[in-house]
């Protein structure tokens, strides 16, 4: 997907690629040797697709709009009914709102971090930012927790985010998938797709000659552990790039042309279509990054010529073309920007600034009761009626949904306990 730019001037770049870490190399060997699994028992959802709109979208013209408010809060978007009775989303999200029955709104979801930097690590870990120590995200945790098959990555994130594996450390990255996959075109992904002439048997032959070093190098040092962990890691990279499985869950043209017509031709509906092939192959958590809503200026055209309709179209057909494929039931969605924007409008740029004190967030899958609101802002969106949710509210509810404690504890390198979510409660309205 492409690369967007905030107002505060933050580039979204990947923090972690198969191929580099800063000054030093990760390859897809270092990766899965440092990757390995936990145990999770009574899981109600066995896979997630986290969907990151980097820009903090506005909740007043997409999930949250107030048609009776007053013309500086307003905005030039109506609402439309959904497919479930007394719910209205925006007019510029019209197959979503066809989808109505399969996801949830949380409206009122509101923090006090309006910067794009520590709004996004917020929302992407569940924790509020601590200058202290460093949060892993969803996708990291699940990994620690869930792990995944042997011939393939468990946590994949496509486009920039902020995802970081935190105080769990690097053993618990994403695999960075790279740009979005193109229509009926072979994907390839760095460290699995065989690329520049490389065969299947080139590979084989390699590792027959990595398996007489790591003889000699086990003779000299028999009781090394380190040289143990790096030919059983070895061997899972070699079993994903020999694997007919994971070269096939990365290939899109696979699909057929029916079922992949409604995902469309954007790279965010292309990166949908990919999302849901990487869940039915065995991948435990999948993240896409769509930027650009950012809108100081120009707020409704940008939302509606260029925001909106791939995320109306993209978003529609993942939650159709899960439940086509009977996986909605056993994996979570979970969408959400890193704050809303705001309510009274900025007359001299026609757009809306940063807003965190009120904002929506989307859920589905697993035990997610859907076709339903929970939550509400007041009659301007200015803030939540009542005590509203937290980010990490939503945070504990979804571990939930994947069946994992919130609370459950982790240690840090040096030893500190933490939560896996530090100040969160489970929104029990949220589950059938």
């Amino acid at each position: 997907m492409a690369m967007h730019r905030t107002c505060d001037g933050i580039q979204r770049r990947d923090f972690l690629r198969v191929g580099a870490l800063g000054a030093s190399a990760l390859t897809l060997s270092n990766y899965l040797r440092m990757s390995h699994a936990g145990e999770i028992k009574n899981a109600k959802a066995q896979s997630a697709i986290f969907i990151n709109l980097g820009g903090g979208p506005s909740h007043m013209d997409t999930f949250d709009l107030k048609p009776n408010a007053p013309s500086e809060y307003r905005g030039e978007f109506n609402p439309i009914q959904t497919n479930v009775a007394g719910i209205e989303i925006s007019e510029h999200l019209p197959k979503l709102a066809q989808q109505m029955d399969k996801f949830a709104i949380l409206r009122g979801v509101s923090h006090s971090l309006a910067a794009h930097e520590l709004g996004s690590l917020y929302v992407n870990t569940g924790n509020r930012p601590l200058p202290s120590i460093e949060f892993p995200s969803y996708g990291s945790v699940i990994s620690k927790e869930m792990g995944g098959p042997a011939d393939l990555p468990p946590y994949v994130a496509m486009g920039s985010g902020q995802q970081k594996a935190g105080y769990l450390g690097v053993r618990y990255a994403p695999l960075n998938a790279g740009s979005a996959p193109k229509p009926g075109v072979p994907y390839s992904v760095r460290g699995v797709s065989l690329q520049n002439g490389l065969t299947v048997s080139d590979v084989e032959k390699r590792q027959g000659l990595l398996k007489d070093l790591d003889t000699t190098f086990k003779g000299a040092e028999k009781n090394s552990q380190l040289l143990d962990g790096l030919d059983r890691f070895g061997q899972q990279a070699y079993s994903m790039i020999t694997s007919t499985r994971s070269r096939e869950a990365f290939d899109v043209s696979k699909e057929s042309p029916a079922f992949a017509e409604q995902y469309g031709k954007t790279d965010f509906g292309m990166s949908c279509l990919l999302a849901t092939r990487l869940v039915e192959s065995g991948v435990k958590f999948v993240t896409l990054n769509y930027g650009g809503w950012d809108t100081h200026q120009d707020n409704w055209v940008r939302l509606k010529t260029k925001q909106l309709p791939p995320f109306d179209e993209g978003l529609a057909a993942l939650l159709n073309g899960l439940s086509q494929k009977g996986l909605l039931a056993s994996t979570c969605v979970f969408v959400t920007g890193e704050f809303g924007r705001t309510p009274k409008i900025n007359t001299t740029r026609n757009g809306r600034d940063h807003y965190a004190r009120a904002m929506f967030m989307l859920m589905a899958g697993g035990g997610i009761k859907p076709g339903q609101v929970l939550g509400a802002s007041d009659d301007k969106a200015l803030g939540p009626v009542g005590d509203g949710f937290k980010p990490d509210h939503v945070a504990a509810s979804f571990f939930h949904n994947m069946g994992i404690d919130p609370h459950k504890e982790y240690q840090t390198n040096i030893g500190r306990p933490v939560m896996i979510v530090r100040d969160g409660e489970i929104i029990p309205e949220l589950f059938a």
